[in-house]
């Protein structure tokens, strides 16, 4: 049971941040969405550099009591159809002892307050089809699939490695 949550930006030169946002993306990862696998012991030592050169980066951390229980990662971005900024969410991670006791909504509320601050148009956001409790929440909170009468958006990628 969550009894203090605290939701801060993440300094990314704080190890305690960067070894918070490592573990709580490697638990993401480990479970059913994340595909089911940990982190390559590489992107483990590099993913917080990665997302320190990323200009508009936001990480924010979710913290029960001290312990960290969950983050959001996004990123700008801009929309050329509104010719104003947005923030994409790219990563909400709740630890799975904390889940169904409104982290993620507190996340994605903080999130919408810095994309306000920010001017930003929207907030965006990617997810599973088969995800029925983040779509659940997404949904609850206002974020919607269709765009221009469009019934489905996808998200598609092309490795390049």
């Amino acid at each position: 049971m969550v009894s203090k949550l605290e939701i801060l930006p993440a300094d990314l030169h704080d190890p305690t941040h960067c070894q918070a946002i490592v573990s709580l993306l490697d638990h993401y990862a480990q479970g059913p969405m994340g595909g089911g696998e940990p982190l390559a012991a590489q992107v483990k030592q590099t993913v917080v550099a990665g997302l320190q050169a990323q200009p508009g980066c936001v990480v924010l951390l979710a913290y029960d009591g001290g312990k960290p229980i969950g983050m959001v990662v996004a990123f700008s971005s801009f929309s050329t159809f509104q010719a104003q900024p947005l923030l994409n969410v790219h990563d909400l991670a709740v630890h799975e002892d904390a889940r169904g006791q409104g982290v993620g909504t507190a996340l994605l509320e903080a999130i919408e307050v810095e994309a306000r601050r920010r001017g930003c148009c929207k907030v965006t956001l990617e997810v599973r089809s088969d995800n029925e409790v983040a779509l659940g929440l997404y949904r609850k909170l206002g974020f919607c699939s269709s765009y221009l009468g469009a019934e489905q958006m996808y998200f598609w990628s092309k490795p390049l490695s």
